[in-house]
């Protein structure tokens, strides 16, 4: 997809904006660089608030946009912030709303209590993802997990982004093959947005 000044061009309506990305994992998510400043005035923009935690993109939908970033584990005034992959694309987070708002969580936990293996998925999946945030800086105290992992489900939006970003959580899994495909209208950040001002960096 080609872009004008790191704003994706617009191709027109998409039926599925959101694609998995068959080589997502650690190793890239880790490799991520920090945005610039322009690369955070788009996700900025995306969040419509400041975008915070040293923002790298992990994952991009079909026009080229962020659809995923990695944060660090502290903020920049030092707050543990245990939350490593953010959602940022709006439809999807939209479409993942739609899951909660219909009570997807109520059967999702319930299926971790009657299923030991998508249980012990999901909690290896917690492990790694300590891991993971380890790397990035010194550990959270107590070793806080998210999203109610490693033991419930609290936000899907944060399990279909670790999912995005890694290919490893169950539960995000789910979580995207029941939000996708998405179809965008095109680009929720355009050049014209950036010129007419977004959030301050």
């Amino acid at each position: 997809m080609t872009s004008t000044g790191g704003v994706a061009a617009d191709p027109g309506p998409l039926d599925d904006a959101v694609r998995l990305d068959p080589h997502a994992s650690y190793e890239r998510a880790r490799a991520a660089a920090p945005v610039d400043h322009h690369g955070r005035a788009v996700v900025s923009a995306q969040l419509g608030r400041p975008a915070r935690g040293n923002p790298a993109v992990v994952h991009r939908c079909r026009f080229g946009l962020p659809t995923v970033v990695r944060v660090d584990p502290r903020l920049d005034d030092g707050t543990p912030f245990p939350t490593t992959f953010w959602l940022t694309c709006p439809v999807l987070r939209s479409a993942v709303g739609r899951l909660e708002a219909d009570h997807a969580m109520v059967g999702l936990n319930q299926r971790l209590d009657e299923d030991p293996e998508l249980a012990a998925e999901y909690v290896a999946s917690h492990e790694r993802y300590l891991t993971f945030r380890a790397e990035l800086g010194e550990p959270l105290p107590g070793d806080p997990g998210v999203g109610g992992m490693p033991n419930h489900i609290k936000c899907l939006h944060v399990h279909s982004a670790h999912h995005l970003a890694t290919g490893d959580n169950p539960i995000g899994t789910w979580t995207v093959e029941h939000a996708t495909p998405v179809p965008c209208a095109g680009p929720c950040v355009t050049a014209e947005d950036l010129d007419r001002g977004s959030p301050d960096p």
